[in-house]
């Protein structure tokens, strides 16, 4: 019989590619990785691994066993789903959640569930939208909330549940005594973006070149407070969210942008696991807060 935390090992190596990787996600040593894939391949009777450098890919018969360990992993989430209809609340809800919403929104959702799910124990971890995502396939988390821009549209995975939580709209923040009344007024300005390969990132850097321009980024910052506090000193200009400003009134200049742009919210959870009834609660009250602010 195979041991499904070797299985889980052996999946973990077919989406993160090292074993060093898999060691830090699972917080083992790698030669603990190691020995514990030497004997699940004693156990299936075939080589899974075969070096690759100074490290390892998987062979025919790994890539085989790995698809194979992914529904293992997923039947025994169901499993364990409808064992806790029986006892609601047994299991944590783990959830990424990105900067903005961790602001605005988490806080209002869960005073929501202290009064809903008393019992039901949820665990948070500030992660960004891209990072979030891999990591529930991978299973640290059972819940993500992320974001997509308009014009652009992160990958459908059959193995996820996506849900709309709502829309955001998407201003030009600039200092508060700035004139500029466009986009294409600031090709000479300073910038601050998040940093290269996220969605924002990517989005904001097409608007400029709409306007005719290569914006001249000089701040990469993942914090949006921080974005907001260089805007509003006057060393830069942006395009933030509204959602930043949540509860409090705005200390930038906001200007409209063509067409009223704003990115989409939403929750995603693994198809085996979003029927559980404590992500159930912990994706209405989130809904709700959103609703709410």
């Amino acid at each position: 019989m195979f041991e499904l935390r070797r299985l889980r090992m052996l999946h973990e190596l077919a989406l993160r590619g090292t074993l060093a990787a898999v060691a830090e996600a699972l917080s083992y040593s790698p030669s603990t990785i190691s020995q514990q894939l030497a004997l699940l391949e004693r156990d299936a009777g075939v080589t899974l691994l075969e070096p690759d450098g100074r490290g390892v890919r998987l062979t025919d018969h790994g890539r085989l066993l790995a698809a194979h360990a992914e529904r293992m992993l997923q039947l025994d989430e169901q499993a364990r789903g409808e064992l806790e209809r029986l006892r609601p609340g047994a299991a944590p809800v783990r959830v990424a959640v990105m900067q903005t919403a961790a602001q605005a929104i988490l806080a209002p959702a869960l005073t929501l569930l202290a009064q809903r799910e008393p019992d039901l124990r949820v665990e948070v971890a500030d992660v960004p939208p891209e990072e979030g995502l891999f990591e529930l396939s991978a299973r640290r988390f059972d819940l993500v909330i992320a974001e997509q821009y308009p014009g652009s549209s992160r990958e459908h995975r059959p193995d996820l549940d996506r849900v709309s939580l709502g829309r955001d709209p998407i201003r030009l923040a600039l200092p508060p005594q700035d004139p500029a009344g466009e986009l294409a007024a600031l090709r000479d300005r300073a910038w601050v973006m998040e940093p290269r390969g996220t969605a924002a990132r990517r989005w904001a850097a097409e608007q400029c070149r709409a306007a005719g321009f290569e914006p001249d980024v000089r701040f990469e910052i993942a914090d949006l407070t921080a974005q907001v506090r260089l805007i509003t000193a006057g060393h830069a200009v942006g395009l933030l969210p509204d959602l930043v400003w949540s509860g409090t009134a705005p200390t930038a200049r906001l200007v409209e942008l063509p067409q009223a742009p704003s990115r989409e919210l939403f929750t995603a959870a693994r198809r085996a696991t979003a029927g559980r009834s404590g992500i159930l609660a912990v994706r209405t009250a989130l809904h709700d807060a959103f609703a709410a602010r």
